[in-house]
């Protein structure tokens, strides 16, 4: 696939930029150097490695020897790593498999975590302070915006569900109307035995 490389790329360049930016995060990285990070996202029909030294990551398409660790995902899920705390959650549900040695990719979500994620920063080099500001607040915005939006969605998918189901009879209003209609049955057939002998006598 052609933008398998243009995705390594991106991945590389946004990596470095934002885990090597800051002399602490450097000391940080110190123990994951010479280790390798497989990623085998399920949208993608190839692998990526991350090949980790003491200030860079390599991100590649080929890499023929046996990674430190294997993780298998699909790339939604891959952007909930940046919390370490939903990693065991994550391991727990089955979407993210791990193969290898675990402390590798404990190490990268921590060094993700702890990183500063300030699209402010990343684009001021390019296109001035100001102008990042306003961009990364307007992005900020739109985002807010877009999750106000989907959770006011799923609050009236939610009620549209429940009135809908109080449409509907719950399973103890069958069975209580099953037995009504039993019991009337049952009258119904003393009633006409009834009527049956008074017209006999």
């Amino acid at each position: 696939m052609l933008f398998v490389p243009l995705i390594a790329g991106v991945i590389e360049t946004s990596l470095n930029s934002l885990l090597f930016r800051d002399r602490s995060m450097q000391s940080l990285s110190h123990r994951l150097a010479g280790k390798t990070l497989k990623l085998s996202l399920q949208e993608l029909s190839t692998s990526l490695t991350l090949v980790f030294s003491i200030n860079h990551i390599d991100v590649v398409s080929q890499w023929e020897q046996p990674a430190d660790c294997t993780l298998l995902t699909r790339l939604p899920i891959l952007f909930s790593l940046r919390d370490r705390q939903r990693l065991s959650a994550l391991l727990r549900d089955g979407e993210v498999v791990v193969d290898g040695d675990m402390q590798v990719i404990q190490q990268f979500v921590t060094l993700i975590d702890l990183a500063e994620w300030d699209p402010a920063e990343w684009l001021s080099p390019y296109i001035g302070d100001v102008a990042a500001e306003t961009l990364s607040q307007g992005v900020q915005s739109g985002v807010r915006k877009i999750q106000q939006w989907t959770h006011h969605q799923q609050d009236y998918l939610a009620q549209a569900v429940t009135e809908e189901w109080r449409l509907a009879p719950s399973k103890l209003e069958v069975l209580h109307f099953s037995d009504q209609a039993e019991m009337l049955n049952q009258q119904v057939e003393s009633l006409a035995k009834r009527i049956e002998k008074l017209e006999k006598a």
